[in-house]
C-alpha cells in the first residue's frame, strides 16, 4: 500500500497553517512552514531525502517552522502538529521536549497520555492510550519576538492500518 504524501500534507498542512495564526496574541503576524522529509539508514546514520510517496514502515519527519513577519512581538503562542492518518508517532523524536500530546486535537495533555476506562463490573482504572491513536502535538513557548523563528520537529512512522480480511 501506498500513501500519498500529497493527502497527508494537505491534512497536516491545513492543521499547521490554522493554529499559526489563531494562537498567538500580539501584533506580530506568525506563519508557519512545514517540511515533511523521508529518513533513510544510511551507513547507520540518518539522513533525510525529499518525500514524494511514503510505504507503511518508512519514517517520515515533520518539521514546523514558525516565523513573526510582524514589527511586534507575539504572547501566548502555541504550536500545533497535526500527526496524520496512518502514521504512529515516535515519542523519541519529539524536539524540543515539552509538548503535550492529543487524540482529537481539542484537548492536550501529558505524555504519556492516560484514560479512564471502566470494566464490565463497574470499576473504573487508567489505561495509558496507545500512541497510535496520538493525532496532534502542542508546544507552548510563550512569547515569540518579531523577526523570530522557532521550530518543532516529529517523526512518525507510516502503519498500515487496513483491516485484514475476514477468512469464511
Amino acid at each position: 500500500m501506498k500513501v500519498r504524501l500529497q493527502a497527508l500534507l494537505f491534512t497536516v498542512a491545513l492543521g499547521l497553517w490554522g493554529q499559526a495564526v489563531a494562537q498567538g496574541n500580539g501584533a506580530g503576524t506568525v506563519e508557519s512552514k512545514l517540511e515533511v522529509s523521508k529518513v533513510v539508514v544510511k551507513d547507520g546514520k540518518d539522513s533525510l531525502e525529499p518525500a514524494g510517496a511514503a510505504r507503511p514502515g518508512d519514517v517520515l519527519q515533520y518539521v514546523a517552522n514558525y516565523t513573526n513577519k510582524g514589527r511586534a512581538g507575539v504572547t501566548n503562542l502555541e504550536a500545533t502538529l497535526p500527526i496524520p492518518p496512518n502514521t504512529e508517532l515516535i515519542i523519541d523524536s519529539i524536539k524540543p521536549s515539552g509538548a503535550k500530546a492529543s487524540i482529537g486535537g481539542s484537548t492536550f495533555g501529558d505524555i504519556p497520555l492516560k484514560r479512564k476506562v471502566r470494566q464490565a463490573n463497574g470499576v473504573e482504572f487508567e489505561q495509558i492510550v496507545p500512541v497510535r491513536e496520538y493525532r496532534s502535538l502542542r508546544w507552548y513557548p510563550g512569547a515569540l519576538a518579531a523577526g523570530a523563528t522557532v521550530s518543532f520537529t516529529a517523526r512518525v512512522k507510516v502503519v498500515d492500518d487496513r483491516q485484514a480480511p475476514q477468512k469464511q
